[in-house]
This record gives C-alpha cells, structure tokens and sequence, in this order.
C-alpha cells in the first residue's frame, strides 16, 4: 500500500542466497526530506538493502516502492531515471578527467553513446556543474584531474556526480569512511543541506558521524530490523548495546 507522505516504502521486503536470508522480512519507511540511518553490525544485510533498493539484486518477495513507482522488478537504470541514485564505499570517478569533467558526463544528456554524440556544454549545463561543485565545496578544484583530489574530495565528486542529475532519493553506503575528522564534519554539513526536499538513506559505522546527520536510525541484525528511532533512543536500547553497540 501506497501513502503520500513516504518517499520510499520497503515492505516484508526478503532476499535468500542458496537458503541462507539475508534481508528478511524488513520493513522501512522513509519520509520525503528524511535523512535515514542503517546501522548494524558487519553481515547484518545493511548494504544488501541497498543494492535491493537500487535493483542491484532481485528480492525474493516483499515490495519496493519510491514516489509512485514500484522498483520491485524495474531495472537499475529505469530506477536512476526514476530518481534513485546510490554511491558504493570505493569513490568511482574518472581519475584522468577533471572534476568538471567528471560532473559533465554525468549530466542526464550526456548518458549512453546516443548522448555522447549529441551532447554539448550549454549554459545550463556549465551553470549545473557550478552550481553542484559548489555544493559539494568543489568549486575552486574544477580544472583539477580526479586522482589528484584528496580521499574525501573524491568521495565529494562522486556524491556530485550523483547531485547532477537531481535526484530525490541518496543511498549512500559509508560515505565518510577514510576521511579526517574536519571532512567528516563538512560531510555531515553537506548531507544535511542536500537532503533538504530530497531523501536519503545512509549506511554508516561512525556514531558521532551518526548522530550529526540521521533524522531517524534503523538497526539490522541478522537481515532483520531489530530497532528503530531517534539516536538517543536507539543507543540506549539494551538489544542494540548487546549486538552492536557494546563491541
């Protein structure tokens, strides 16, 4: 069942790998602007709810459904038009293109050999870089080629990479991850500007990370929900201490 006021809907969602659940029987609602957490332990089904979401992997039952579409059996690409967009652990960018580079062919136009052909830089498409790389606090290193960018700048580009296209639903697996305490902290600053009129759901391991960011936190263990709140709550739940937090 469908309700307005949820962006995404994950419903009795499952996927089994030879017998074995990984994601099982969870349930997710994710408000429009909501910027939701997914913590848990290693093994929990954490990034398989992801690759579920985006159409990376096939669910053995349940629904997904984003806005008015149902993602359940969409292909991946189909889901990115639909506005879906995810970004792995591992920055994935063109190291030999600059980041303005990087950002135009990212551009909706430019996607697939047929875009390729035809696409040119028009002023909207130069004012969209700009406008992205300024967010992502690129705006300075635009003539500066990928795989001369700090860790954290390139996990920036690739979240701008992403930002381009417009997208309404971010699912982002340890964005932070091998970054310095002063990129995490503009991370957090940058996930809570962009996510304002749109959704995002964020894996992360860094609870002070965590706390700065999540409008909501939802704990998997064992492919299941095991709780689920504001992060006062969640962290002082004895169960989330016992399989999680306390290790």
């Amino acid at each position: 069942m469908i309700y307005p006021h949820y962006a995404l809907e994950v419903e009795d969602l499952t996927v089994s790998f030879d017998g074995f659940k990984a994601v099982n029987g969870v349930n997710l609602y994710v408000s429009k602007g909501e910027l939701r957490v997914v913590i848990g332990p290693n093994g929990a089904g954490k990034t398989t709810l992801l690759d579920l979401i985006c159409g990376r992997t096939r669910a053995t039952s349940g629904t997904i459904s984003f806005m008015e579409h149902r993602l359940t059996r969409m292909p991946e690409q189909k889901i990115v038009q639909a506005g879906v967009v995810r970004k792995f652990q591992t920055p994935s960018i063109y190291p030999k293109l600059t980041v303005l580079e990087n950002l135009e062919v990212s551009f909706p136009r430019g996607r697939g050999a047929f875009g390729s052909i035809f696409f040119r830089r028009t002023s909207d498409v130069v004012d969209r870089i700009h406008q992205v790389a300024k967010e992502v606090y690129l705006d300075q290193l635009l003539d500066e080629e990928g795989e001369k960018l700090s860790h954290g700048q390139k996990q920036w580009l690739e979240i701008g990479m992403l930002l381009i296209a417009d997208p309404q639903l971010l699912l982002l697996d340890e964005p932070v991850a091998g970054m310095s305490v002063r990129e995490r902290e503009q991370t957090a600053e940058l996930l809570r500007r962009i996510c304002q009129g749109r959704s995002a759901v964020v894996i992360e391991h860094d609870m002070n990370f965590v706390r700065k960011i999540a409008d909501k936190v939802t704990v998997m263990h064992q492919g299941k929900v095991l709780a689920e709140g504001p992060m006062d709550q969640v962290e002082n739940d004895p169960r989330v201490i016992e399989v999680y937090l306390g290790h």
